[in-house]
């Protein structure tokens, strides 16, 4: 049992919940960098309150809610940050105007789904940050609505209702998609 020191039992819950940590936190904050950074504080704040799990809960539903504070707290202390150049280039080493997609036709199917993701990408990036974490914890990670709502401390019926919301909002952004999306490859 970690909590009682044993380093085996740690590295065994670090390689089942890095990844899946890491992906939560890059999908919450943008920015692979800071992702990685979160990821390596939820662990150490796992080690320091290692003692404090009460096996009340799941220990995935501990150790997201240890990830989503520290997503939170970051948020909070970079709040005066200011937004990105377009002229700024990425992790794909394009400019953020370059990745804006255009009004043209696209040429083929690969592009097409291409521009379908950035377009999928972008719409969840825009959702409020509540509706966007429900989001990202039910559908990228498959978690239950009652797990999510301990996670974020919100009632199931709260959460559910994030979520359709956050649904809806993407069925509106991502209408001119449709017919893409449908379409056979």
């Amino acid at each position: 049992m970690f909590q009682s020191g044993n380093a085996g039992a740690f590295e065994e819950l670090f390689k089942r919940y890095k990844g899946p940590i890491f992906t939560f936190l890059i999908r919450r904050c943008g920015n692979r960098d800071t992702a990685s950074e979160l990821t390596q504080e939820v662990f150490t704040r796992v080690i320091h309150r290692g003692g404090t799990f009460a096996h009340q809960s799941r220990f995935s539903t501990w150790i997201y809610t240890i990830a989503r504070n520290a997503a939170v707290d970051h948020a909070r202390s970079s709040r005066h940050r200011q937004h990105a150049s377009l002229d700024q280039t990425g992790d794909d080493q394009q400019a953020l105007s370059e990745r804006i997609p255009g009004n043209l036709p696209l040429p083929d199917r690969g592009t097409e789904a291409a521009s379908l993701r950035d377009a999928l990408a972008t719409a969840i990036d825009r959702l409020p940050e509540d509706q966007r974490e429900v989001f990202i914890l039910r559908e990228y990670h498959g978690m239950p609505f009652q797990e999510i709502a301990q996670v974020v401390d919100a009632k199931v019926g709260t959460v559910k209702s994030r979520m359709r919301y956050a649904l809806e909002s993407l069925r509106r952004e991502l209408e001119p998609w449709e017919d893409i999306a449908r379409s056979p490859q």
